[in-house]
């Protein structure tokens, strides 16, 4: 497989772990799903251009599947980034004690 796929599959499968294990399941909020297609469409925006013009994948090292000119897995990676941000944004802003 290659390097920079699996990577990409290990995030996800980590953010989706980690979103179980804090208790916070920010993945069962229809909020998180309105604010993850906003950032979707910036992301088409600005990766399609750095894909496009500036950043150059070596083909050896990831799938080849784009959308666009965007890796999928740079979606992957995306998600997790995301994700991760909310997940530890919301388990740290609890006060201390409190149960996630």
């Amino acid at each position: 497989m290659k390097e920079y796929t699996l990577l990409a599959l290990v995030s996800v499968f980590m953010t989706i772990f980690l979103d179980y294990m804090s208790g916070i399941r920010v993945l069962r909020k229809n909020v998180y799903y309105i604010f993850f297609s906003v950032i979707i469409c910036f992301k088409f925006l600005v990766n399609g251009y750095l894909t496009k013009y500036i950043v150059m994948y070596d083909p050896q090292f990831f799938m080849g599947l784009r959308l666009g000119t965007i890796p999928l897995e740079d979606f992957l990676f995306g998600f997790s980034m995301i994700t991760m941000s909310i997940i530890f944004w919301e388990y740290f802003k609890q006060p201390p004690g409190k149960s996630h």
